[in-house]
């Protein structure tokens, strides 16, 4: 499956509904003006809304992104609506079919299911599952939707999981089936994309997964032309006043990135360091605040490296409201995203 049915570039959200306790407010207040700004997203150019997920977390990181993803399928027309990553060993593939299914029927078609295998140790204890399980429930559970949503009826016997004659009723909208996106930090995640997904999902610099997943493609004898590709800068604000701007939010970015710093280091990888200040982040580059000019350029530098279907970066800094990136979304829908149009 090509899910590649756009040529242009397309320019997605990426939310987590964080409520971290310094900053802590109501949450409805935080779902519903993210609920308001992805409305608006969609009437100003966005073409993707992607929605992350964590479990166990004090600061409330979204646990249940497809309630979210059918929330945000019932306010919107048009907006394709993803998961960027489902953590697939912590539920079960039948019940993501047949919730997947409802969403891509709410939406008239517009859900994609983006998976990842997940790291973080304190969700693998407290679901009761070994970390050691985790590819081989992927593996058995993408199989699982992938033949559900194509309509079969199902009998499987798995290490993991067993279906017996099993039939999605009601079917997804989306044929033969919504996209199956594969997310990952590893080779292992890169071969999982290849042999079971329609494209590969990530984030940061991903030059070498990107080959990689090239490589395991060919491997396959899958077709390499035009594959879906998502992924962009860890954080890249466009700003009219870009210092200004960083003053206001690299409190709340530090507050995100060292969080994932240490959950990478206790799950034995260290992909992101820690970060001392600010100008140890300054220094790594991984927080992006510039003009319009420099924003277009950056996405373009990545897209020559990547070249990417679908681009995103995070939206807003946990702690801080829709309501403080709200301009500079608008200035990113009315002066960055034309730029590739």
């Amino acid at each position: 499956m090509n899910t590649n049915t756009n040529a242009k570039l397309r320019f997605g959200l990426w939310y987590d509904f964080r409520n971290p306790i310094r900053w802590r407010r109501p949450y409805t207040e935080i779902y519903g003006e993210t609920l308001d700004q992805i409305v608006w997203a969609e009437q100003h150019g966005f073409d993707d809304v992607w929605l992350q997920e964590h479990h166990f977390h004090e600061d409330g990181f979204s646990s249940s992104v497809l309630p979210i993803a059918a929330a945000i399928a019932a306010r919107t027309k048009t907006i394709r609506i993803g998961t960027a990553v489902m953590l697939l060993p912590f539920h079960n593939p039948v019940r993501v079919a047949e919730d997947g299914a409802t969403i891509d029927i709410i939406s008239e078609g517009r859900f994609q299911l983006g998976v990842g295998n997940g790291y973080k140790v304190e969700e693998f204890e407290s679901f009761g599952i070994s970390r050691k399980e985790r590819g081989g429930r992927s593996n058995e559970g993408l199989e699982i939707i992938r033949r559900l949503w194509e309509g079969e009826t199902l009998t499987y016997k798995g290490k993991y999981y067993q279906v017996n004659n099993a039939k999605l009723a009601p079917e997804p909208v989306q044929k033969p089936r919504p996209p199956l996106l594969v997310g990952g930090f590893s080779p292992a995640g890169v071969r999982r994309a290849a042999k079971y997904g329609d494209g590969f999902i990530g984030t940061g610099p991903i030059k070498e997964l990107y080959d990689h997943y090239i490589a395991e493609l060919k491997a396959l004898g899958k077709t390499t032309t035009n594959p879906t590709i998502g992924g962009g800068y860890f954080w890249l604000i466009a700003s009219n006043n870009p210092e200004k701007t960083w003053h206001e939010a690299v409190e709340h970015v530090l507050y995100q990135l060292n969080g994932y710093a240490a959950w990478f280091e206790k799950a034995g990888m260290p992909l992101l360091p820690y970060i001392r200040d600010e100008e140890h982040l300054k220094e790594l580059g991984l927080f992006n605040v510039v003009d319009v000019d420099t924003c277009i350029e950056m996405i373009r530098s990545y897209v020559k490296e990547v070249p990417l279907t679908h681009y995103y970066s995070f939206t807003v800094p946990p702690g801080l409201p829709a309501s403080w990136v709200q301009p500079h979304l608008e200035l990113f829908a009315s002066k960055v995203i034309p730029a590739f149009r």
